[in-house]
């Protein structure tokens, strides 16, 4: 399957990301959430710490632009297969990095791609 990690992970239950979560576990996929507190969220272990993160094929990001620059290297080091830009997280500058380092840019909504069997 695709483990994903869920990033910019929230423990709000009313944050697209909290969604995320829960239907990416009730889909069957592995999955591996960061954010800035640390919790948990259907049994996924939000996490602080890019140590604990490993062996990912997707990121689906729930951060605004500005603050995903600070962490472009860190997700590139984790060398996903691809990276999901969420509504809100468009940011061209991170596209060209990405694709430069053979990572796949998709540009859409993972409850989305979920619902529709497209994930």
């Amino acid at each position: 399957m695709k483990k994903t990690l869920v990033f910019g992970a929230s423990l709000n239950p009313a944050r697209y990301s909290n969604l995320a979560i829960r239907r990416l576990v009730d889909s069957g996929i592995e999955t591996q959430a960061y954010g800035l507190r640390e919790g948990e969220v259907s049994g996924v272990n939000i996490s602080n710490n890019f140590d604990k993160i490993n062996h990912i094929h997707t990121i689906t990001l729930y951060l605004n632009p500005k603050r995903q620059e600070e962490y472009f290297n860190e997700l590139i080091s984790l060398a996903p297969s691809r990276v999901i830009f969420n509504p809100g997280t468009e940011n061209p500058t991170f596209y060209s990095l990405l694709e430069k380092n053979g990572i796949e840019v998709d540009v859409a909504c993972t409850l989305v791609l979920l619902s529709t069997g497209r994930y």
